[in-house]
């Protein structure tokens, strides 16, 4: 780099000789080990078909020399763009550079789309996030999700592992030490921005959209927190944008579950051909959109196959919608002629039946039944459905609420209802109700006075069929999703002028058959061996001893690499608990482990990350600690206040 700090980078090429288009991939996760595996699945099949192909780590990640203070920082986004002209200049490269990645490296290449440097001609971002605030993993509406904490105690696990000596050289422990010196924790920065401001901001390309200026590929999945990035991004430059959007979670899609995968690498081949390879590309013919749209599912815990199929939108830009109007406890086609103000129940327990958000790609997680939190919310039904329906976009939520106090949130899901009575979760989202309409500032606050909001849910493509029915519920509280408030707000809405605008609300758009490919099992010859002696084990909500507990524990994976005589084990729990169902006194409770053994010895990092309530306020302290043969060499600790 400029400044000198040198990144490390695994090369394929082709067996040609030549100048070929080059791809790349940029990211901290360890190139060496970590994501090893997955590489090797992409990268050389890309290489097979005549790309030069590059995964770099980030500066202060795997192999790299620097130091990482937080994610997306001035330095990684100066760096994307001197790799990406470097690159360009290499007697391998023709100049022109297509730029890939999943998440972290997806929205690191929509970064670099920002007014682009002049050999980066196309990217794909899957699982990307197009708005750090809002859909992302740290805050939702402007309410902390738990996520933010798990991720918070992962990634300085990640960042405090060590470079490997056999890409570095014999200053690796010096480079290791240093590394740890500066170590960071970027979760005290996310819980102190609290509101979407420049912090947030920045990064984020949803502000940004009209200075791309390189085509760009968005790929999704609905079961990620992540997948409302790839619709409202092909609204924003549809000359510029198209997008996919799957039923599987945050994956590759050819690792895609719930299935059906797809053929990511032949995807995605079609595009580097079509923008990397020809001198000037014509318009490509694909449709703006094309969409998983699922129907109901019993509901479960793990959903390895969906129901539904895909639709192609050849226009991204939003129908008209349908509107429902907001009564007492139903969803009517007309306005009803008596309006009440309803209480919305604030119950702890209230999140249970939620799943995972999906951001972290774990194996099951679905959402469960919403039978019992549609009994702990307030719920407004539609009759049973004539004929069948579409949703196929964001569905709108326009009410007046009121509180006694602030903060409050307000928790809204959109749920499908067979006939026999099973609720399988559609779409939801949640709101700060003591901020004003862009996340950007508090509002002027009055007790119980009504004030009027407009909820968007994150986009979808939903199929229900007649017979069942829509539910709208309404709660105070997401526990253990999200954060809660530390007392009942006394929310209440009104249900005068309340309404909920479906877009796509006739049954237009139909399905065709796929016309992506299957998944292939690459590479043909596997280098690594994975070892998982027990399935992720999930603990469902109890009461024990006037507490409410739950939690999960993935047990140690391992990763073997026998011909560089790697191997890296990782395992991470997450404990949830409310003592006497206060909610002042949640608690959550992270661990992060990981152990790399080579040929010159053993590491190992720890890290847990512990949040709470203490009454009068909340605080979350870090621990983390690194070792080599059984030799603690570094330890810190950090107490936030928030």
């Amino acid at each position: 780099m400029p400044d000198g700090v040198r990144l490390a980078a695994r090369i394929w090429l082709p067996r040609a000789n030549g100048r070929f288009p080059a791809i790349l991939e940029y990211i901290p996760y360890r190139k060496r080990d970590m994501v090893r595996a997955r590489d090797e699945r992409n990268h050389p099949y890309f290489a097979e078909n005549g790309y030069a192909c590059l995964r770099v780590d980030m500066r202060g990640s795997g192999d790299s020399e620097g130091v990482m203070p937080d994610m997306y920082t001035a330095d990684e986004l100066d760096d994307a763009r001197h790799v990406i002209n470097w690159i360009a200049a290499q007697p391998w490269c023709n100049g022109r550079v297509g730029m890939f990645g999943t998440s972290w490296g997806g929205t690191a290449g929509l970064q670099a789309a920002v007014d682009a440097p002049n050999p980066l001609k196309a990217v794909i971002a899957n699982c990307a996030t197009i708005d750090r605030f809002e859909d992302d993993i740290h805050w939702m509406g402007g309410c902390l999700l738990t996520d933010s904490l798990e991720w918070g105690a992962t990634l300085p696990a990640i960042l405090a592992a060590p470079p490997d000596r056999a890409t570095v050289g014999e200053n690796w422990m010096q480079m290791w030490k240093s590394r740890l010196e500066n170590l960071a924790f970027p979760h005290e920065n996310w819980i102190a921005h609290r509101t979407r401001g420049d912090y947030w901001r920045h990064g984020s390309v949803r502000f940004a959209a009209d200075r791309l200026t390189c085509p760009i590929l968005a790929v999704g999945g609905w079961s990620d927190r992540y997948s409302n990035s790839v619709v409202p991004l092909v609204r924003a430059r549809p000359d510029l944008c198209w997008g996919i959007v799957g039923p599987w979670g945050h994956h590759y899609p050819d690792h895609g579950e719930p299935g059906p995968a797809i053929s990511f690498q032949d995807v995605v081949l079609e595009w580097w051909d079509h923008w990397l390879k020809p001198a000037a590309p014509a318009a490509p013919e694909w449709p703006s959109l094309r969409l998983w749209r699922r129907e109901f599912d019993p509901p479960q815990n793990r959903l390895e196959e969906r129901r539904g199929g895909w639709i192609k939108l050849r226009n991204p830009a939003e129908v008209e919608p349908g509107i429902l109007h907001l009564g007492n406890g139903t969803l009517e086609n007309s306005s009803p002629h008596e309006t009440v103000r309803l209480a919305v129940p604030f119950d702890i327990r209230h999140g249970e039946c939620a799943g995972d958000t999906g951001y972290f790609g774990r194996v099951g997680g679905q959402p469960l039944d919403q039978s019992a939190d549609d009994a702990r919310a307030l719920c407004f039904d539609s009759a049973p459905l004539v004929e069948a329906i579409s949703l196929v976009g964001s569905a709108t939520l326009c009410l007046k609420a009121s509180t006694r106090k602030m903060p409050a949130q307000l928790v809204c899901r959109l749920c499908d209802v067979a006939p026999d009575g099973r609720s399988n979760l559609v779409t939801r989202t949640i709101l700060n109700l003591e901020l004003d309409e862009g996340l950007d500032a508090r509002r002027e606050f009055r007790p119980d006075r009504l004030i009027r909001y407009r909820i968007k849910f994150p986009t979808t493509a939903y199929r229900f069929l007649s017979g069942h029915r829509l539910r709208l519920a309404l709660a105070s509280s997401y526990w253990p999703l999200v954060w809660p408030t530390s007392e009942p707000a006394g929310l209440q809405v009104s249900t005068t002028g309340a309404t909920l605008a479906l877009p796509e609300h006739a049954d237009k758009a139909k399905a065709s058959p796929s016309s992506f490919p299957p998944p292939k099992d690459l590479p043909k010859r596997k280098t690594w061996a994975i070892h998982s002696p027990e399935p992720l084990q999930r603990v469902p909500a109890a009461v024990v001893e006037d507490c409410l507990t739950s939690s999960w524990r993935q047990p140690s994976v391992t990763l073997r690499f026998e011909s560089i005589d790697v191997a890296l084990s990782y395992q991470t729990s997450a404990e949830y608990s409310v003592p006497s169902f206060d909610p002042a006194r949640a608690i959550c409770e992270i661990r992060h482990e990981i152990e790399i053994r080579r040929s010159d010895g053993i590491a190992n990092v720890q890290c847990c990350l512990r949040a709470g309530g203490l009454g009068t306020g909340r605080q979350a302290a870090i621990e983390i600690s690194a070792g080599w043969n059984d030799e603690e060499i570094f330890k810190a600790r950090s107490v936030l206040t928030f």
